[in-house]
């Protein structure tokens, strides 16, 4: 269970003339957070590199308001390459999480970019190959686990991103003892595990009984790594 692919970014593996190429080819944008840098179903082509910060990845679902998030994408990834490359609509929206810098590539010069250069060609396919990859083990995921381990496991690697060097702003520390989860509301949570708020909620309170978690208002503080690790695992800590 996985928001971010932990492979080298596509930026990273580019040869230096094949990165200037691409800064050739494209205009630098900002965005702010929460700001849209795609939206599902437009007919847009143009391809965005992450320069900085962090995007969400979300796609709409049958209840009302209600989104799944996907996937979180970091600096040096691409996203918007599938409208580029095989001229689909876009199948999924990407949000700003916090200020975020990109590449913008139109869409004819990505596909002119990626074809010339037969180690772009094979980066994005092995790109492709990683999202799918991960995106099978988040089907299997939501199929075989409780809501009780999705939220304990989501939490888990959420803190873990935030230890990380290229931490987003949205998973940072604060002067508190805990690790904390800031921006990620309950809602966010139950978009991030492909449950319903109310039973996010639920399992949100029975942790906070339990001594596992404490919540603020768009903040989670994880007390008890090891308790959530157990019931992650399918183990029960007693309530």
């Amino acid at each position: 269970m996985a928001l971010v692919v932990q492979d080298r970014t596509f930026l990273d593996a580019l040869s230096d003339e094949a990165r200037k190429d691409l800064l050739r080819i494209s205009v630098e944008r900002t965005f702010r957070a929460d700001e849209h840098l795609l939206r599902e179903q437009d007919d847009s082509s143009h391809v965005l590199v992450l320069l900085a910060g962090w995007a969400v990845v979300s796609t709409a679902t049958d209840r009302s308001s209600a989104r799944l998030i996907l996937a979180l994408r970091r600096r040096g990834e691409v996203v918007g390459e599938m409208a580029a490359l095989g001229g689909f609509r876009r199948s999924a929206s990407v949000t700003a999480l916090g200020p975020v810098r990109t590449l913008v590539v139109p869409g004819a010069r990505f596909r002119a970019f990626a074809g010339r250069d037969p180690q772009v060609s094979a980066l994005l396919m092995a790109q492709l190959v990683s999202r799918l990859r991960t995106a099978d083990e988040e089907r299997r995921t939501l199929a075989s686990l409780t809501v009780l381990q999705r939220v304990a496991r989501r939490l888990l690697e959420l803190a873990d991103l935030q230890e990380a060097p290229s931490a987003p702003t949205a998973t940072r520390r604060t002067g508190d003892a805990y690790p904390v989860l800031a921006q990620f509301a309950q809602h966010d949570l139950a978009d991030a595990v492909g449950a319903t708020r109310e039973a996010v909620a639920k399992s949100l309170r029975l942790l906070r009984t339990a001594g596992v978690v404490r919540t603020r208002p768009r903040r989670i503080e994880l007390i008890d790594h090891d308790a959530l690790r157990l019931l992650a695992a399918g183990g029960n800590i007693g309530f």
